[in-house]
This record gives structure tokens, C-alpha cells and sequence, in this order.
């Protein structure tokens, strides 16, 4: 808030900056695989489970060597189209880019030093730690396990906490609020934004449209900062865009199923 931003663009990583989520491909590559990390996935949707316990579950699966896991992710995960472009317009405009992920700095800190480069670091990051298993180093087999930001929430990092910090400030300081994201890691964010973009296709449009939360979709950062640009320049409102997203939604263009998204 030092440069008093009349916007804040807070953010998902794994899978919304990113093309592939880091965690995801771990957990289905080198740790217990695709199904049983759908099946948590949905039971957090369903609030069977409590993403924390089941993230706990997918990481504690991944037995790899923390050093040789950084490497993984790096080599394999890509960037989202779009993303280094919007970034760049951001920094011109003074609206600062906060990361918010249920993943790991370490990592997150990595891949953005590789597909984003020096400007990267402009990013304020929050995100959970990684620490020694006991009496183990992290970079040995079994040594690792995740740190989490909030450990007595629901979510092991409470994204919306973060968030209130800027949606409570006076009208006259409080900066207009934008949130991109994807999946179940969101969900506590989803409520605490001005204006949400939703992932085409992905969990998190379910819950929108299941718990009437406004959002608008995209498909990649070229869409967000289309979007912005419009709202920015005061070509379009907040409320206009997420109207439009619901629009999209009900049509059957936001990659989800109408009938699964509201059972």
C-alpha cells in the first residue's frame, strides 16, 4: 500500500499462474496418482474433508527429496499464457500482484525466478513452509513435510485472512480487489475479492455458482488483462464482469457441467 494502488491483483499460483499445478503433478507423478487425488479433491468440494488434511495426504505421498522435488517442478511446469505480459502491465499501472497459495514458497519462489526472471521478485508471496521430518534433513528420502501458515484452519493458509486485511480498510484507502484462482485452495477467497476470475473448466466454478459467488471467467491471462484494462480505464465495472461471467456460466461456456456445479 506504499504507493497507494487504486487496485490489487491477488492470486492463485499452482494452476492459475501456472499451466500445470506443481502439487498436482507431484502427487500424480512420483507420489500415490491421479485418482486418489481426485477423489480428495471432491471431498473437499463436498466438504467431506477439510483441504488442509487432504493436501496433507497428497504431500505426504510425495517421498522425494525436497531439493530433487524443486527440481521436479521446474523442469516440468509451465508458465500460463498471458501471465508475463499482464505482469509487465501491472508493474506500469502500480497495481501490485500478491501470490496467496496453498503450496510451498520454495517452490512457488523457483518457478517464478525461472518462467517470470528477475521481476519476479516485485511479487509478494505468501505461501506455506517446508520443514524436517524428525531427526531428518529435507533433502532426503522421506525427509520433508508441510509447514502450514494457519494450522488451525480448515484450509492450512486461510487466503481470506490475508484479504480482510485490504477489504476492511476506509473507503476512501481501500483499493479495488481482484482474485484469480482455480480450484478447491480458493474457496475460502472466493467471497473476499471485488471481483473474482474463475478458471474455465475448473473446480472452483462449481462452488461459485453452488454458493451464488459472483465471478467471471477466463481462460488464460490474456483474458484477465483484457478485462482489467477495460475496468481500469473505466471502459466497464466490477459488477458488469462478473455479471457477464455467471452469463457465461449458465450458458455452458465456462467448461463445467450446470447440472454437477449445482447438485
Amino acid at each position: 500500500m506504499k504507493s497507494n494502488p487504486k487496485f490489487i491483483f491477488f492470486t492463485d499460483f499452482d494452476g492459475t499462474i501456472t499451466q500445470q499445478d506443481s502439487n498436482d503433478f507431484m502427487t500424480d507423478t512420483i507420489g500415490y496418482g491421479q485418482d486418489k487425488r481426485r477423489e480428495g479433491n471432491i471431498a473437499c468440494l463436498n466438504d467431506s474433508i477439510s483441504f488442509r488434511d487432504s493436501f496433507q495426504d497428497m504431500m505426504d505421498s510425495v517421498t522425494r527429496p525436497y531439493d530433487q522435488c524443486i527440481q521436479y517442478v521446474v523442469d516440468n511446469v509451465k508458465l500460463d499464457p498471458g501471465f508475463a505480459e499482464f505482469f509487465q502491465w501491472s508493474l506500469k499501472n502500480n497495481i501490485p500482484v500478491v501470490v496467496l497459495s496453498s503450496g510451498m514458497e520454495p517452490i512457488i519462489k523457483a518457478l517464478l525466478k525461472k518462467l517470470v526472471g528477475p521481476d519476479a521478485e516485485k511479487m509478494q508471496v505468501l505461501g506455506n513452509q517446508v520443514g524436517p521430518r524428525d531427526g531428518k534433513d529435507i533433502n532426503e528420502e522421506g525427509g520433508w513435510t508441510i509447514l502450514f501458515r494457519h494450522p488451525e484452519s480448515g484450509f492450512g493458509h486461510d487466503k481470506s485472512i490475508e484479504l480482510r486485511k485490504y477489504s476492511s480498510l476506509p473507503e476512501d484507502q481501500r483499493p479495488t480487489m481482484f482474485y484469480a484462482g482455480d480450484g478447491v485452495s480458493d474457496l475460502s477467497a472466493a467471497r473476499e475479492t471485488d471481483l473474482l476470475f474463475a478458471k474455465k473448466g475448473h473446480d472452483l466454478i462449481n462452488y461459485c455458482a453452488r454458493e451464488n459467488v459472483p465471478f467471471t471467467v477466463f481462460e488464460d491471462w490474456t483474458n484477465i488483462l483484457s478485462k482489467c484494462k477495460e475496468i481500469v480505464e473505466g471502459k466497464a465495472t466490477v459488477q458488469e464482469a462478473a455479471k457477464a461471467g455467471f452469463e457465461a456460466y449458465k450458458s455452458g461456456a465456462a467448461g463445467v457441467n450446470v447440472k454437477e456445479a449445482t447438485k
